[in-house]
């Protein structure tokens, strides 16, 4: 075989591995970019528009302050943090029942979500770090008493308040909802999103995603929740509880069975709404959640 002929053939399988390769981040690029969803709803009580930075991008939000009679006594606030794709209106089916129980609710769109600034790289770890701005800028408001901040976050807005209690973040009380565990159910129910194959893009997207978000194969290791939440529960921390619906086809039950394999001790409900997002419809739901609050957020 001549060397021209050897040198054809390199050249032509390096083209195919590059064009296998630019193919590959598009697809990530695609599946990495979660669909914006405007904000079509707004509170039916009252509140003030609000934002803030994170990391550099503008966060858009809403403060639903609760009317005390005494403005100088703070009271407790409660942040919701929706999930991957959706938007702060969409969360507001959490935000009102806990709003008419007495608290104040701050609400916000994620980096790339609704009306918050665009974001190149989002992941769960970028939804960790708007809830860390959030709460830096809750110190701000002399009508929240920083001993008595809870969050409500669904989906991957759970995982990533999961991931801040793993950095310290001043939660006095956590409630998660239809959260993913895995990085491959992540992966794997955007892709269904966005209908794109599963095989060979769940095995290879992840990789890429982590290469093109730049994230240190150690924040990998550490962004483990059941590691993070056993290690909550055993120097007994913030008070989490965990609920997921049976028939959620989106992110399944078994992420929250996952969980209790490893820490069977977690505090934990199972309710049977039909979907991702309709955990609050089971009648099981809000008694829990209204119990939690009130228990984790008394004054002290």
């Amino acid at each position: 075989m001549s060397i021209a002929i050897i040198g054809w053939m390199v050249g032509g399988a390096g083209a195919l591995a590059g064009s296998a390769g630019a193919a590959l981040y598009g697809l990530t690029v695609k599946a990495q970019r979660p669909r914006l969803v405007p904000n079509e709803v707004e509170p039916s009580v009252q509140y003030e528009s609000v934002e803030w930075k994170s990391e550099g991008k503008t966060i858009k939000g809403w403060f639903l302050r609760q009317a005390a009679a005494d403005h100088s006594t703070p009271g407790p606030v409660i942040i919701i943090a929706h999930g991957w794709g959706s938007n702060r209106s969409r969360v507001l089916r959490y935000a009102l029942p806990l709003y008419k129980e007495g608290y104040s609710i701050l609400m916000y769109d994620a980096r790339s979500h609704g009306e918050s600034e665009y974001y190149k790289t989002p992941t769960g770890l970028q939804f960790r770090d708007d809830l860390l701005a959030a709460l830096d800028w809750l110190r701000t408001r002399p009508e929240a008493d920083q001993a008595r901040i809870g969050v409500l976050g669904h989906s991957l807005g759970g995982f990533g308040a999961v991931l801040a209690l793993d950095v310290g973040a001043p939660i006095a009380a956590l409630v998660t909802d239809s959260m993913p565990v895995k990085f491959a159910t992540m992966i794997g129910s955007e892709l269904r999103r966005k209908k794109l194959p599963q095989f060979p893009l769940a095995q290879l997207l992840p990789w890429m995603m982590i290469m093109r978000s730049r994230i240190p194969r150690s924040m990998m290791k550490r962004a483990n929740p059941a590691r993070i939440l056993m290690d909550n529960a055993s120097d007994r921390q913030t008070p989490v509880l965990l609920i997921h619906s049976r028939k959620d086809r989106f992110i399944p039950p078994t992420e929250l069975s996952h969980m209790l394999s490893r820490a069977p001790n977690l505090p934990h409900l199972f309710v049977n709404a039909e979907g991702h997002s309709a955990s609050e419809r089971d009648p099981a739901f809000w008694p829990a959640v209204t119990s939690f609050f009130e228990s984790g957020l008394q004054k002290k």
